[in-house]
């Protein structure tokens, strides 16, 4: 009696087994899907996609902060500023930090796979050879000194005082342009350019072939910070000179708009 009721229990274990392994493979049952670790991710175009095209824009270009497919900014910057900034952010500015050890989410493999994928998919050795490359970091310069630089390479565009002018250009003393923008910045904008608002890089402001010097980019970011300090100072003086701002809050200065 025992031997039979064994078998009958053995019996209807394997009949509940093969009945599970039935419905696994049914149309319509739910089936486990194995999904990477996040850490795991390796491919670039994902990577940047979910990290940096928020910012920096797709393919490197249209987002609101400095664009990547440049090969001016790439062949100035180098790879291991990228680094540097991806992993650690950059003080004040919007970059936060994406590695691990910083409190972000990407291991130090990630940040590579994104720094080498950068400098492969948009940078161009060729497109700066020959050319003497002025340094990532701003310097000190002289504001003085960059006025007489201004109107000689910028004023053409943004007009006499920086304000823009008739046909075209854009503000660059704008007080709220400047409040979001450090000197680290203005540096980079004057020496790479940027493409996307047909500003030069630092080859072409003086014309004919001639190039701004290191001393140049840093005596005019010396002249736009003393715009910013000085409407500083007004506003906390409280007069109206610290009141006059313009309208626009944006990454890049706004073209100005004259009346008809």
């Amino acid at each position: 009696m025992t031997i039979a009721f064994r078998g009958l229990a053995a019996l209807t274990l394997c009949a509940s087994l093969a009945a599970v392994t039935g419905c696994e493979n049914a149309p319509g049952y739910p089936r486990a899907v194995e999904v990477d670790r996040p850490e795991h991710q390796l491919d670039f175009h994902t990577l940047y996609s979910q990290n940096c095209s928020g910012c920096h824009g797709n393919n490197g270009r249209g987002g609101a902060s400095m664009p990547l497919n440049n090969p001016a900014y790439l062949a100035i910057a180098g790879a291991d500023h990228l680094r540097a900034a991806a992993s650690k952010g950059v003080k004040g500015t919007l970059m936060p930090a994406f590695a691990a050890s910083s409190s972000g989410m990407l291991t130090d493999q990630q940040i590579d796979v994104i720094v080498q994928g950068i400098m492969r998919e948009w940078s161009r050795p060729s497109a700066v050879a020959g050319d003497a490359l002025p340094p990532w970091a701003v310097g000190p310069g002289n504001a003085a000194d960059g006025a007489s630089v201004y109107q000689a390479a910028c004023a053409r565009c943004h007009g006499v005082d920086g304000t823009g002018n008739k046909t075209a250009g854009h503000s660059i003393v704008d007080t709220a342009y400047l409040g979001l923008v450090n000197d680290q910045t203005l540096h980079t904008v004057i020496a790479a350019g940027h493409p996307e608002n047909s500003t030069p890089d630092w080859r072409s402001y003086l014309g004919g072939g001639r190039a701004l010097t290191a001393q140049q980019i840093d005596d005019l970011v010396a002249w736009l910070a003393a715009h910013r300090a000085t409407a500083s100072t007004a506003a906390l003086s409280g007069s109206p000179a610290g009141v006059a701002a313009s309208a626009s809050p944006s990454m890049t200065p706004s073209i100005r708009k004259e009346k008809p």
